[in-house]
């Protein structure tokens, strides 16, 4: 048994050490794929990544540091029809699909049905492939949104008491758009019969994490512009979790076989608007943060081709799986998460690294001071 074995298994919570898993990412090589390629194959497990194109996804995706060069292989698959690609999932262990285009764009009627069929149809066939394998993954692990819950200020949304949102009165359109998509999806994952793979549907969260092209970076650079003041009128709840926990609760859930259906992944703190905004100016060292009224909102996300939606919707979502079952948040507030997250995001400004998390080191208080 080898030192990089114990390593893994001790990541996930298991008591007695396995192999090294071999790892199927189906949309791996997007933003938060490559960051979960890069830290699952770091841990020795063998990963394999699907994308739809090898020149696209190269050409998109964020260069690895010098020091760690690719550590995973890559297939072609369309998301569409079975093919060379389902040989990928023969024997392997864990089946992790994360594809399904980005949302953050406007609501045209072609967006909306790329946005639902990128989704529907990669989950739908990687049911189909699975009912065609002799040794099928273990356990399939599908993304999916917190946004499926309902717009909620009066109480917390678990997955065992929360409400899954669409009748909300006064509710926009676009807003019921995203929960039908949410629900198609879970139904694509949920529909097939896998008697012999265990499913886990992610209701992640945003995932606040320091590399380029995440929400992180949006923020901290409205917060560092002055721009970081409450949206609408800043009652609105967020639910965000931090890169860390993010990845140790993907590991938590391959260890914990007893395990299934839907599970929350976000941080047992959520909290409105303002707050987060105002935690994360002063984690930043930033005094003033102008405030966006609704119709400001309105305008900024017509041109930068986004929905407000993605702004103005209360997200009251808690972690009630993971917390039942054991699981210890390394960042479960989120003054301790921004003062992490503002340290690491300027040493890598500053350096091109990123540097560990720590949580409530005392290099953070001091951020959080500034």
């Amino acid at each position: 048994m080898t030192d990089t074995t114990v390593s893994s298994a001790a990541s996930l919570g298991i008591s007695h050490p396995p192999a090294p898993l071999r790892i199927a990412i189906p949309g791996g090589e997007g933003h938060l794929g490559r960051l979960l390629a890069r830290r699952l194959s770091g841990h020795g497990h063998r990963v394999t990544t699907l994308a739809r194109s090898l020149r696209l996804s190269a050409a998109s995706a964020q260069p690895e540091p010098s020091s760690s060069p690719k550590a995973w292989e890559t297939a072609l698959w369309d998301g569409k029809s079975l093919g060379s690609w389902v040989d990928v999932l023969e024997h392997a262990d864990v089946l992790l699909n994360l594809a399904g285009r980005n949302v953050d764009c406007r609501y045209t009627p072609a967006n909306r049905a790329d946005i639902l069929q990128s989704r529907v149809q990669s989950t739908a066939i990687l049911g189909k492939a699975i009912e065609s394998l002799r040794c099928p993954p273990r356990l399939w692990l599908n993304a999916s949104t917190a946004t499926i819950y309902r717009h909620s200020f009066d109480r917390d949304m678990d997955e065992a008491t929360g409400e899954l949102g669409g009748n909300e009165p006064g509710a926009p359109d676009s807003w019921r758009f995203s929960i039908d998509v949410a629900r198609q999806w879970e139904r694509s994952f949920f529909a097939p019969r896998t008697p012999h793979t265990r499913k886990v549907a992610l209701r992640s969260a945003m995932v606040m994490s320091v590399e380029p092209g995440g929400v992180f970076e949006v923020l901290i650079r409205l917060v560092r512009n002055r721009l970081g003041g409450k949206w609408g009128s800043g009652r609105q709840y967020m639910s965000w979790i931090h890169e860390e926990d993010f990845f140790r609760s993907v590991e938590f859930l391959i260890g914990q076989e007893h395990i299934a259906g839907a599970v929350n992944l976000a941080a047992p703190g959520p909290l409105p608007n303002e707050q987060f905004l105002a935690r994360l100016r002063k984690a930043s060292g930033t005094n003033i943060g102008l405030p966006a009224a609704e119709w400001m909102l309105e305008i900024g996300a017509f041109f930068l081709r986004t929905e407000t939606e993605l702004l103005l919707k209360s997200r009251r979502v808690v972690p009630g799986v993971l917390l039942d079952y054991g699981f210890e948040f390394s960042f479960p507030q989120w003054t301790e998460a921004a003062g992490d997250l503002v340290r690491r995001w300027r040493r890598k400004a500053t350096t091109g690294t990123v540097g560990e998390s720590v949580p409530n080191s005392e290099e953070a208080t001091v951020e959080r001071a500034n």
